[in-house]
């Protein structure tokens, strides 16, 4: 278990938290390490466990997950947060990704779609990947209010071909997809990635994602 994927679980409610750790510690390369039923509780038990993921619910007494997300990520050294949403919190959502988290999940997801999305983002890959991500973040754009739209000044440093792979982080391709479409080596592919990272000042491709809306690079459903 030492080379195990260590996952939090923070939601106010048991039965939420002890169906997730059922499917996680059935698995043979991830386990709960931490149960909390809010923020504070989370960030007092992470102070004593080493953790790689969290499972952070937003609504929560005490603390919700907004402030807790924040105080996690506040540090390059701090766990990765996937946020456990439903699309009636979309504003809480992107107030989340903005606050450092690396991916979102529907409550309701298949147990598979969960634990692909803890992989992914222990892993740094693709974090965009699982369907539910791609979803949400195509229906942020849609409710995102017009003054809330980015400069796209922020997009002058890319290159045209940096500005393609950025397209095609947004539809939820992966680094293996993009480099297929653009005929190009993976390798290529995850350096253009870093340098979209980079030049966006983006913590991670979600954040990157969420600029290609903000901007009107990409438009909801193309």
């Amino acid at each position: 278990m030492s080379d195990a994927i260590r996952v939090a679980i923070v939601d106010d409610q048991q039965l939420v938290r002890a169906g997730f750790s059922l499917v996680i510690n059935s698995q043979p390369d991830m386990h709960v390490v931490v149960e909390a039923g809010d923020g504070v509780q989370a960030l007092r038990a992470l102070r004593s466990y080493a953790c790689d993921v969290v499972l952070m619910d937003v609504r929560m007494p005490n603390m919700d997950g907004l402030q807790a997300t924040a105080e996690l990520t506040a540090h390059d050294t701090g766990p990765k947060v996937i946020i456990l949403t439903t699309f009636d919190l979309d504003e809480y959502v992107l107030q989340a990704i903005r606050a450092g988290a690396s991916g979102f999940l529907l409550k309701d997801a298949p147990p598979e779609d969960m634990l692909e999305a803890i992989r992914t983002v222990h892993s740094g890959e693709a974090v965009i990947a699982p369907s539910s991500t791609k979803r949400l973040i195509e229906h942020l754009a849609h409710v995102l209010p017009d003054e809330q739209r980015a400069d796209t000044s922020v997009l002058d440093a890319l290159t045209d071909r940096e500005r393609e792979v950025l397209v095609e982080m947004a539809r939820g391709f992966s680094n293996t997809e993009i480099a297929q479409r653009l005929f190009v080596a993976e390798a290529t592919v995850k350096t253009h990635v870093g340098r979209v990272l980079a030049k966006l000042g983006a913590r991670d491709r979600v954040q990157a994602v969420i600029v290609a809306y903000e901007t009107g690079l990409v438009a909801p459903g193309s």
